[in-house]
């Protein structure tokens, strides 16, 4: 199985929002670029993905599982991009901030510490398991 990092802006699409969706999930829109792209492609339903938010807080706040797996974004009028569906899974009890995965020698080379302006990124099964501990979850 492969993990992911979801990036959103909490101010537009929240934890809170996706938790409201329950068990139907919601679709993951608006991706923009093409390497994010490749990687919503490479989501196979089941897998896990860390729910990130942007913007003031730059923090993983939860864990989603992708339910649908690639299809043409419907927010994209050129049918170039594609979404995939997630729904909640748990919250981070401590969420684990940007600054604190930069600082962390084990997460050195993740791919948010090295590119975090990428909006969906592979996580390794390590990084995975240190950022859950991190933030307090069992997975």
């Amino acid at each position: 199985m492969a993990y992911w990092l979801l990036k959103t802006e909490p101010e537009t699409f929240s934890w809170d929002d996706q938790v409201k969706r329950g068990a139907k999930g919601d679709p993951w829109t608006g991706v923009r670029n093409f390497i994010a792209r490749g990687n919503l492609k490479a989501m196979k339903k089941g897998e896990h993905a860390f729910f990130y938010h942007t913007g003031e807080e730059k923090q993983v706040v939860g864990i989603v599982e992708v339910i649908r797996e690639s299809y043409r974004d419907p927010t994209d009028d050129k049918g170039v991009f594609v979404a995939v569906d997630v729904k909640a899974v748990k919250p981070f009890p401590k969420p684990v901030t940007l600054a604190a995965v930069k600082a962390d020698a084990r997460l050195k080379q993740m791919s948010l510490a090295k590119h975090p302006r990428l909006s969906v990124q592979p996580v390794t099964a390590q990084e995975w398991k240190i950022v859950c501990a991190l933030g307090g979850v069992k997975d």
